[in-house]
């Protein structure tokens, strides 16, 4: 699409008569004046016009959305849109916005407050400009330090250049502090989203960054594990997490663990004596028994492969399609890609690669793999995203 586009100096005169005596509309009208301005300054030119905010304006307007993005605003309130994320989709979708608010605002009292004059817009600063031209446009994940060197911010996006600028020009709380502190954004190209999603997860855990406080989860203390009983039914069990034990999954606590449990036994019809919410007494029912909510396994009165194949069905849905595979996503170069190791239905780590040969030879391949935490965040992480990209090469390893 840009290949034969022309350059901003061949269209700079043509904005500078179309937007004359103009206000400018658009949403977050911020980032886009700001990018004129910026065009224009690299050809010597004080571009100076009036600005308005659909952004601002749809939350005076119309509150309590539950999100102000401008696809899912219009699609929220009903307005056809076309050719979505292009130019010219999108600014008519943006017109189309702008003519249903300006009809809400009866008393126009909103929109004169919220025309902003140039001199008055909030400017960036020149050091944050420089900090942002020197990023690419590239997937992976991206670091914000503060004088010293000290990260007090970790973040991803498949644009590092784009969303590093949000943080600089967005008005919230959060925002206006980074501004204030940074000094410096470094970053890692990762190509692949889920990589970079897994490097985001773990970092942020390990370096504890001042604004990352989203976070919380920063330690497994808790993992689910099953066993088989005497009369061959699979138990579930949450126990204190060992590295040692195949885990299916881990918890940050004991009692998010116990709500899995709870939701399991609701949503799979699962005995409370053999998930442990109910002391194992021989002979007699577990409480759900009682209520009909339960088959009987408690007492032997289900057989244990019908109880088994519904516990399966959970299990199925916390575990990795295979025992042991590589997941092979984008790379950080042509030639080149990533590959998401997991050993024994258990995240070990991820690495890149760009012979064949590498993730063939199991030596080969755990040599150039960056180990890395198996836990609840990661292998949600990783289920989550297989389930979206359901076009991902998966190789199913042989021991």
């Amino acid at each position: 699409m840009l290949k034969n586009a022309p350059k901003f100096y061949e269209v700079a005169k043509r904005i500078i008569e179309i937007t004359e005596d103009c206000i400018v509309v658009a949403h977050n009208s911020e980032f886009d004046y700001r990018i004129l301005r910026t065009e224009f300054k690299r050809l010597g030119y004080e571009f100076k016009r009036k600005t308005l905010c659909t952004v601002e304006l749809s939350k005076d307007l119309i509150p309590d959305q539950p999100s102000y993005s401008l696809g899912k605003l219009v699609r929220s309130l009903g307005i056809p849109v076309t050719d979505r994320h292009r130019a010219n989709g999108d600014a008519l979708a943006t017109v189309k916005l702008f003519k249903l608010l300006q009809a809400k605002d009866t008393g126009k009292q909103i929109i004169q407050s919220s025309i902003k004059e140039a001199q008055n817009s909030k400017k960036l600063d020149s050091k944050l400009i420089d900090i942002v031209e020197t990023l690419p446009a590239v997937t992976g994940v991206y670091y914000i330090h503060k004088e010293g060197g000290d990260i007090i911010y970790i973040g991803k996006s498949r644009n590092i250049k784009r969303r590093v600028n949000q943080h600089f020009t967005a008005p919230n709380s959060k925002s206006k502090k980074i501004q204030l502190h940074v000094t410096a954004v470094t970053y890692e190209e990762t190509g692949s989203e889920l990589i970079a999603l897994l490097k985001e997860s773990e970092e942020i855990k390990r370096v504890k960054p001042i604004y990352n406080r989203s976070r919380k989860r920063t330690h497994f203390t808790h993992a689910l594990y099953t066993f088989k009983d005497k009369n061959d039914y699979i138990n579930l069990k949450i126990d204190v997490a060992d590295g040692r034990k195949r885990s299916i999954t881990t918890f940050s606590n004991k009692q998010s663990a116990k709500h899995f449990i709870e939701r399991a036994v609701e949503d799979y019809s699962l005995c409370l004596q053999l998930t442990g919410l109910e002391t194992n007494i021989p002979g007699k029912p577990c409480f759900n028994h009682n209520i009909k909510d339960c088959n009987g396994s408690c007492i032997n009165e289900e057989s244990p492969e019908d109880y088994n194949a519904r516990v399966q069905e959970l299990l199925d849905k916390n575990s990795y399609p295979y025992k042991n595979m590589i997941i092979i996503d984008r790379g950080r170069a042509i030639d080149e890609r990533s590959a998401i190791y997991i050993k024994d239905g258990q995240f070990e780590g991820l690495g890149f690669f760009s012979l064949n040969y590498q993730i063939n030879n199991i030596k080969v391949l755990e040599s150039i793999i960056t180990k890395m935490e198996n836990n609840r965040d990661a292998q949600h992480i990783i289920q989550s995203y297989l389930r979206s990209h359901k076009n991902l090469k998966i190789i199913e390893l042989t021991p």
